[in-house]
């Protein structure tokens, strides 16, 4: 599974507990995509998760 190369941010376990109270393991999955942006005047393609290129749209 793919990292954000800007935070580092990968994927994390839990557990899914159902109504009997069975704990099945799980993944949470960071939303990563693969996107042009500009960082020190050049372009460059990176991993980035969403929530980092909603910083980068807002600088």
């Amino acid at each position: 599974m793919a990292k954000c190369e800007v935070c580092g941010k990968g994927p994390q376990f839990g557990h899914n507990v159902s109504f009997s109270k069975r704990h099945t393991n799980r993944q949470f999955r960071p939303n990563i995509m693969k996107r042009t942006v500009v960082l020190n005047g050049a372009s460059r393609r990176l991993h980035v998760c969403a929530q980092c290129l909603k910083t980068f749209n807002k600088q």
